[in-house]
């Protein structure tokens, strides 16, 4: 069964019983960047609950999820159920939570908490996920916009450039695919 990630933050906001419920979905290299930033934005809020999903250095899946003070079980759980249910790996999910008023009970928080991240699900755009590899290689100066062109071609972004004295030395992270089809290019 296919697994999938995300290329950008998205976000929904759900209401229940005048308790607000603001999901962001993100990778899971900006999860604790983006915690850190809805702490500071939403100073106010009551919880922020997390789960998250990612393949490890060895290729196993890491999941955890916290219910940040609410009655244990009802969000944290929850919210990693959806990820888990609709196959994301190397995804985070945050929920930011303003108290209403009106407590919900367990069951209502379950579905509080699953709704708001189903929500934000429909906002996002799904990649297939296919895990990457690190590969590293140089090109000579007059070289460089011929390759940064190929690699462009091929979908190939994120690279870290590096300009020493004789030539730039180019790390990049990428499909198997992708880096067979630059090996086959660099040798031509």
């Amino acid at each position: 069964m296919p697994m999938f990630t995300l290329d950008k933050i998205y976000s929904a906001t759900y209401e229940e019983k005048k308790s607000k419920f603001i999901a962001y979905l993100c990778a899971y290299s900006e999860f604790d960047k983006l915690l850190e930033q809805l702490k500071n934005e939403h100073p106010k809020a009551r919880h922020i609950v997390t789960a998250f999903r990612y393949i490890n250095e060895i290729g196993q899946i890491v999941e955890g999820s916290s219910d940040d003070k609410e009655p244990r079980g009802t969000a944290g759980k929850p919210a990693l159920h959806v990820l888990q249910g609709s196959e994301l790996i190397n995804v985070g999910v945050l929920i930011v939570r303003y108290f209403g008023g009106i407590k919900l009970g367990t069951g209502g928080l379950v579905r509080a908490y699953s709704d708001a991240v189903n929500l934000a699900l429909k906002e996002c755009k799904l990649i297939k996920y296919e895990k990457r590899e690190n590969f590293k290689f140089t090109s000579s100066y007059s070289d460089l916009g011929k390759v940064e062109y190929h690699l462009q071609k091929i979908g190939i972004t994120g690279i870290k450039k590096d300009f020493l004295s004789l030539h730039v030395e180019i790390n990049l992270e990428a499909t198997h695919k992708q880096i067979e089809e630059l090996k086959a290019y660099l040798k031509e």
